[in-house]
């Protein structure tokens, strides 16, 4: 399986950010979409880093109060692990449980196309091996 048969199932739609906004800002988008990470964006196309609540955690413990008026920029990660609508599941999961990430934009002709969490990759896996399952159970039984 395929970054791109995610995609086709999850949708392309990505929640970003700007670097410039502040910490509390990012808070509150996280909140509101009810998700994990978002995608920062700046000068250089198509991101400059990747803000998640790991990276809030960290900040609030090192900094307290004051992180929340800091810039995303200032926080997020930068060091940012991508991958393409090509790349296998495998792969994206071996890359994602090596760097202990979990999120992973998905970028297609220097575009963001797409971001990958590690739940999108843990129930397509458990949709393949359920799948797998039955397909066992009918060639055993015969059908």
């Amino acid at each position: 399986m395929r970054v791109s048969n995610l995609l086709a199932t999850k949708g392309h739609e990505v929640a970003t950010i700007s670097q410039e906004r502040s910490v509390t800002d990012a808070l509150a988008l996280l909140k509101e979409r009810g998700i994990g990470a978002l995608v920062v964006t700046g000068v250089t196309p198509p991101l400059v880093g990747i803000f998640s609540e790991r990276d809030a955690v960290r900040a609030l413990a090192s900094n307290g109060e004051k992180a929340l008026q800091q810039k995303v920029s200032e926080l997020m990660s930068k060091d940012v692990s991508t991958c393409t609508e090509s790349t296998e599941l495998n792969e994206l999961m071996t890359t994602m449980t090596e760097r202990r990430i979990r999120h992973v934009p998905v970028i297609e002709g220097g575009k963001l196309v797409g971001l990958i969490s590690i739940g999108d990759v843990v129930k397509a896996r458990l949709e393949e091996l359920e799948h797998d399952k039955t397909d066992l159970l009918n060639y055993v039984s015969g059908r």
